[in-house]
C-alpha cells in the first residue's frame, strides 16, 4: 500500500523538462551556434526527442529548476527556444506512434540524487 501512494505522488512530483528549438542554420557560423546548444543540452543529460525536441527527466522540481537555468545561460541570440516542464503522470498519458504503430513512452531511468 505505501508503495503504490508513494509511487502515485511521486508520478506528481517528478518532472520532465522539454525544450523545443529552431535555430537558424544558413550560415557556417548559425549551424556552430546550433550544434553547441544541442551539445550542451545532451551534456547535461537530455535525450533527442525528435530532432528539435530534447528531454530530461528531473526527480523533483528544485532539479528541474537547475537543469532550466542551464538552458536560460546558454540560449544562442537568435532563434525560437521553448523550455516546458511536465510532470512525470502527464508526460506517461502521451500517445506516441511509429507510423501507425503504437509505442510505449520513455520510463524514466533510476537516478540516484546527491544532496
Amino acid at each position: 500500500m505505501y508503495d503504490e501512494h508513494y509511487t502515485r505522488l511521486n508520478q506528481y512530483r517528478s518532472l520532465w523538462i522539454l525544450v523545443f528549438f529552431d535555430l537558424p542554420t544558413e550560415t557556417r557560423k548559425e549551424r556552430k551556434i546550433a550544434s553547441n546548444f544541442r551539445k550542451r543540452l545532451l551534456d547535461d543529460g537530455f535525450s533527442m526527442f525528435q530532432f528539435s525536441i530534447y528531454m530530461r527527466f528531473c526527480a523533483s522540481r528544485e532539479n528541474a529548476e537547475v537543469h532550466s537555468k542551464r538552458i536560460k545561460n546558454s540560449l544562442p541570440e537568435h532563434g525560437k527556444i521553448g523550455v516546458m516542464q511536465i510532470t512525470d503522470k502527464q508526460f506517461g498519458m502521451m500517445e506516441l506512434f511509429y507510423g501507425k504503430k503504437p509505442v510505449e513512452t520513455e520510463k524514466p531511468s533510476q537516478q540516484l540524487e546527491l544532496f
